[in-house]
């Protein structure tokens, strides 16, 4: 399906009032904004949409059609849209395809057959991402993950040594840590009462800045695209429900040291979400695997300053 075939009320997409400024999206988040408003907002040229698990999910599919496929799977309240400023270097060698996690993004919650939203865990990532490759006929691919899209990653290639060519963990998820502070909020009973209600902009702004190595990087466009995706239909729900199932003590990474694929692994120094020292873990478990630091950025170091990310990333991926 593309972008045209989206759904779309006409009263959603007019600009808002001051009301809805300062009391919806803009300020407290007492109003959600629909599927069909954030595609007007945030859809882009190559934007397109399949069945996975009964929901609509977005996902883009880019550069040369006949090369080799890459994948690539953002992290906990990101959207492919991280990925933009790789996209000019990657698209030139290789077919590039960018995902929407569920609950995240243009892609939204995972609804039951009753249309409740469903709880997300690793399992369900499993089954999502699995689904995903099979609905678009991806047989096999180069897999790039960054945060909870780099624990997907891995084990990925842990499940199916036959489907992943090469690994990238990017700031990857994985060993035992504690959530970080504005994931944390939602362990919280009231937190995660009131939030689909009621969530403040700052929070949404203090977290992404958290993300990165150097907040002044953040331009005003990120913060707005980050605040819009969270203030989703249904997307709040959905990270109340999921957050408490963020388990990473119950992760077998004892299936590390059996991936084949050759690994890099690539961390921000300045990460404040998931420990740097898990860096040097990942590089020690996997066999072969490379690792690269980066300081002075944070836990999106491909979002960040994604010059710097290539200059790494394409010499590996061209198997220089």
């Amino acid at each position: 399906m593309n972008r045209a075939a989206m759904p779309a009320d006409s009263r959603l997409l007019q600009p808002p009032g001051v009301f809805t400024r300062w009391f919806g999206q803009g300020r407290i988040g007492l109003f959600s904004l629909s599927r069909e408003t954030l595609a007007r907002r945030h859809a882009l040229p190559g934007s397109r949409w399949v069945q996975v698990m009964g929901t609509l999910v977005h996902y883009t599919d880019e550069g040369a059609p006949d090369a080799e496929p890459l994948l690539l799977i953002h992290g906990f309240g990101a959207s492919l849209h991280t990925w933009q400023g790789l996209m000019p270097a990657l698209t030139q060698r290789y077919r590039v395809l960018r995902v929407d996690l569920p609950p995240f993004g243009l892609t939204g919650p995972l609804r039951d057959a009753h249309r409740r939203i469903a709880t997300m865990d690793v399992d369900a990532y499993r089954r999502f991402i699995d689904g995903f490759c099979d609905a678009v006929c991806l047989q096999r691919a180069s897999v790039i993950g960054n945060s909870l899209g780099g624990l997907i990653a891995w084990d990925m290639a842990a499940r199916h040594p036959g489907r992943v060519g090469k690994l990238v963990l990017i700031d990857a998820a994985g060993f035992p840590m504690q959530l970080p502070r504005y994931i944390a909020l939602f362990n919280h009973a009231p937190v995660r009462w009131s939030a689909p209600w009621m969530l403040p902009e700052f929070v949404i702004r203090a977290a992404t800045r958290d993300v990165y190595g150097d907040a002044a990087r953040v331009d005003e466009a990120t913060f707005r695209r980050y605040v819009d995706f969270f203030y989703a239909e249904g997307s709040r729900e959905a990270v109340g429900r999921m957050v408490p199932k963020l388990d990473f003590d119950a992760l077998d990474t004892g299936v590390l040291g059996g991936i084949r694929a050759p690994t890099l692994v690539l961390w921000g120094e300045r990460d404040r979400w998931i420990p740097p020292a898990h860096a040097q873990a990942f590089a020690e478990r996997i066999p072969g695997a490379r690792l690269q630091r980066y300081a002075g950025l944070g836990h999106i170091p491909m979002e960040e300053d994604p010059q710097r990310v290539a200059a790494d990333l394409l010499p590996f991926l061209d198997g220089r």
